[in-house]
Order: structure tokens, then sequence, then C-alpha cells
């Protein structure tokens, strides 16, 4: 054993006593490995706060359609403007352009 590791045990022994030191290995234990460790108790609240933001970005939306479709119902001149504008629906005597957001590739 080299001069480190021997000074070391001679400290332990000196300034600790037994039941300390299992009680300080059962901590390390618990801490560091099992199902219920620090680590993946972080790495759980991390997820459980982004499904709660997910929760309320989808509430958000769920509200925002629940309102057009009560809007819808008494409205008729909104859900045409709906139907035309989401659904690509026309007239029998209309054309319909559809433009793209993203401009074409420019070819070299």
């Amino acid at each position: 054993m080299n001069a480190n590791a021997s000074s070391l045990l001679s400290w332990i022994r000196r300034f600790m006593s037994p039941a300390t030191l299992v009680c300080l290995l059962v901590l390390g234990y618990i801490i560091f490995s099992g199902e219920n460790t620090v680590f993946r108790s972080i790495e759980y609240d991390r997820t459980i706060d982004s499904l709660r933001a997910e929760l309320e970005a989808n509430r958000d939306t769920m509200l925002y359609y629940r309102d057009l479709n009560r809007r819808m119902a008494s409205d008729h001149d909104l859900m045409e403007q709906v139907v035309r504008e989401q659904y690509g629906m026309k007239r029998t005597s209309e054309d319909v352009f559809i433009f793209n957001e993203t401009p074409p590739e420019i070819e070299d």
C-alpha cells in the first residue's frame, strides 16, 4: 500500500467510529444508487416541468379552438372564412391560388 492510502486509513481509524463510517456508507448508497437517487429526482423534476409547460401550451390551443367553434356555430361568414383559408375550399365560379412561404431554390 502506498503512503497516502495508509495515512488515510490511519486517519479514518483515529477520527471516525465504525458506526459513523457505516452511516456515511449508507447515506452514500442512498444518494448515489437505487431508484430514488438525487440525480433521478432532478431528472424527474425537469420532466414534470416540461410536461406542465406542454399542458399549458395545449390548454391555450384548446381554448382557442373551443372559442372558434363557438363563434363558428353562430357566424356563417366566419365559418366560410375558416373553411376557405384552412381547407382551401372554393366556390365553383372562382379560382384559388395558394402561395408557399418558402422561396424557390435557385439553381446554379
